[in-house]
């Protein structure tokens, strides 16, 4: 928020190698348009009150809190302790501690609710996607599908006395899960996500991955879980590489897909746009 850096801040830039992390959030912080996406939410944010009152943190701020909680699954508590103990999540959000204040759990909340009261979330994902194809960022070929479980909490010690009636019970392996599903399209050639969705945990992702998949995709991919023998066939019929991992059959031997090689990362793809999933 402002410019001037504590000796903390100073010593942590001073630092002779730099994480993960460090390199994951300064590539964000230069590729994603940050001033496209403020101005989505800038008219539904609110403003400091004509006889003063506090003033709402910067969207810059909060927008970026919220890519946080998407890209490294924090809850709205564990965003605020975060904040408090990690100096790069800091940086990013150009926060200093004995400078700033930092925004409290209620505060982040109640940013990710006015997103979700506005449907924000599918805009600003629509105009990053239009900014990246743009730019030329955005490359057309092929699609990665995939889909993560979001938990939630399956308790009914609330005011309802119920669990969320949105949310679903799914199996993963042996492990059973209660929460939702995010249904992923990623670009097969620059990592990034080009559509995304999201179900109840029940929703078998088979059943979605038409609605990931482009029109011009010329290739797919996927694990097995988007197994299909009709949808195979339909590729193949239209010239679509079906890179489709197969489930094991009694009595039958998988063959080894072929195609070409992927590049990008599905898995920083993910990362990187989560934020945006609606």
């Amino acid at each position: 928020m402002g410019s001037q850096l504590s000796f903390a801040s100073l010593d942590f830039a001073d630092k002779k190698k730099r994480t993960k992390r460090d390199v994951f959030l300064a590539e964000m912080a230069a590729v994603v348009p940050w001033s496209v996406l403020e101005a989505v939410i800038e008219p539904h944010y609110p403003k400091a009150g004509a006889n003063g009152g506090r003033r709402p943190y910067p969207i810059a701020v909060m927008l970026r809190i919220y890519c946080l909680q998407q890209w490294y699954n924090l809850s709205d508590p564990g965003a605020e302790e975060a904040l408090y103990d990690i100096q790069s999540m800091r940086a990013f959000c150009n926060l200093e501690l004995g400078r700033d204040p930092i925004p409290d759990e209620t505060t982040i909340l109640n940013f990710r609710h006015l997103l979700e009261a506005y449907d924000l979330t599918k805009t600003v994902f629509e105009a990053v996607a239009e900014h990246l194809e743009a730019s030329g960022a955005l490359l057309r070929g092929g699609t990665i599908v995939d889909a993560t479980l979001i938990a939630a909490s399956p308790s009914t010690k609330n005011a309802a006395g119920k669990r969320d009636p949105e949310m679903r019970s799914s199996k993963k392996g042996n492990q059973w899960y209660f929460g939702m599903k995010a249904h992923i399209g990623v670009d097969a050639k620059s990592g990034l996500v080009h559509t995304t969705g999201v179900t109840s945990g029940s929703v078998h992702d088979a059943k979605v991955m038409d609605r990931l998949i482009r029109d011009d995709d010329t290739a797919v991919y996927g694990d097995k879980g988007y197994a299909s023998n009709a949808k195979k066939r339909a590729a193949e019929a239209a010239g679509v590489l079906w890179a489709v991992k197969e489930k094991a059959q009694s009595g039958r031997q998988l063959m080894a897909a072929s195609g070409p090689a992927i590049t990008g990362s599905a898995k920083c793809a993910r990362k990187s746009s989560m934020c945006f999933v609606s």
